[in-house]
């Protein structure tokens, strides 16, 4: 019973390191990804699919992991076929994911393909600052599909956080034009305003069917989650190539590039840093849904909102008017609100445990 007890232990250790990597990769890529990808457009970069495409372009890069994870396993089985010879175990796999989860992961992707579409839209109309607090709306859509979909539970603070949310884009939303870029219209703004809040939606709705497919894994690891990053990365950007095809983006990327404000080279290395950023806030995302779940997912992607608030600001000089600052005040009081619920859940759950243990070892005492 302590081996167990040890090993689940050990367990729970390495989802907090874990944890903890990915939490880091989503604050560099959350920070990161939506100013680089304001800087494509304001230099003279148009191409919208092209911008999508780079929001999941990076997907090769959770090679590493998976390549990481099946050397180990390799050199365990290798060690434990030389220590029980007498048992032919199956050789470790490089790739785990059953057709199910390949088929299921693949509709995810298509479904984030034509939300990075949106999304890549919506940035190019909006301001960086306004754009990412329409984003903070996430929150409130994972937690509504979450509730449908794998029965999260909602709590005073969680309902507060959403409310308090949907308030604050709601102020934007009647407020809008107000901060929109020179030499565009109201009609432009309105739309970019509109995909951007739908792209939210749909992102809202995909780490729910994320966690919905991870509940229904009998044996979920982290190198099969990244297995699974992989198949949606590869799905949407897919979906985004064949877009880039049919608008005819690659025919008009070399003049782009010769035609870019910061120069040719500069707009090269913003296109491979844009598609890396935002691979390090996929991966991060889809494992925290691992370690956590979908709703704290969420509410760790919302709550990066103020650092990449704060940055363009500074760095692109966007205006920040009330109606920005109100719906900011909002947005924190919805986190703080969402923090503090989950603070007293882990205190009570904390307790409740450590009373069951002591029940327990005083039945044994009884009941030897």
């Amino acid at each position: 019973m302590s081996e167990t007890m040890e090993e689940v232990k050990k367990q729970r250790d390495m989802k907090k390191i874990l944890l903890l990597i990915n939490t880091v990769m989503l604050a560099i890529g959350a920070g990161g990804g939506p100013l680089i990808m304001r800087l494509y457009y304001i230099h003279g970069g148009k191409r919208i699919w092209l911008s999508s495409l780079l929001l999941t372009v990076g997907f090769p890069i959770t090679l590493i992991p998976i390549t990481i994870s099946y050397l180990r396993r390799r050199h365990h089985h290798h060690h434990h076929h030389h220590s029980l010879s007498n048992m032919d175990s199956p050789k470790p796999k490089i790739f785990t994911a059953t057709p199910v989860l390949f088929f299921a992961f693949s509709v995810i992707g298509l479904i984030c393909g034509v939300s990075n579409y949106l999304y890549a839209y919506g940035v190019a109309r909006l301001p960086v600052s306004t754009a990412t607090l329409v984003m903070a709306t996430q929150l409130a859509f994972t937690a509504i599909f979450a509730f449908i979909m794998v029965k999260q539970k909602f709590t005073f603070n969680s309902v507060n956080a959403i409310v308090l949310l949907i308030f604050g884009a709601g102020i934007l939303a009647e407020h809008a034009g107000s901060d929109r870029p020179s030499g565009e219209s109201t009609k432009q703004y309105v739309i970019g305003f509109v995909m951007t809040l739908v792209a939210s939606a749909l992102s809202g709705l995909a780490f729910p069917m994320v966690e919905l497919m991870y509940k229904r894994t009998l044996s979920i690891t982290y190198s099969l989650v990244m297995e699974l990053q992989m198949v949606l990365g590869f799905s949407a950007t897919i979906f985004s190539l064949i877009g880039m095809i049919i608008d005819n983006d690659f025919k008009v990327i070399s003049r782009e590039a010769r035609e870019f404000g910061l120069g040719e080279a500069k707009y090269y290395v913003i296109l491979a840093g844009c598609a890396i950023l935002w691979q390090f806030y996929l991966m991060g995302a889809i494992g925290i849904v691992f370690c956590a779940s979908s709703l704290f997912s969420g509410v760790m992607v919302s709550v990066m909102l103020p650092i990449t608030e704060v940055l363009a600001v500074i760095l692109y000089k966007e205006s920040f008017e009330a109606t920005k600052g109100i719906s900011l005040v909002l947005s924190l009081w919805g986190f703080v609100s969402y923090f503090y619920g989950e603070f007293i859940k882990a205190k009570k759950m904390r307790k409740k445990l450590i009373s069951e243990t002591e029940l327990a070892l005083d039945h044994s005492i009884r009941n030897p």
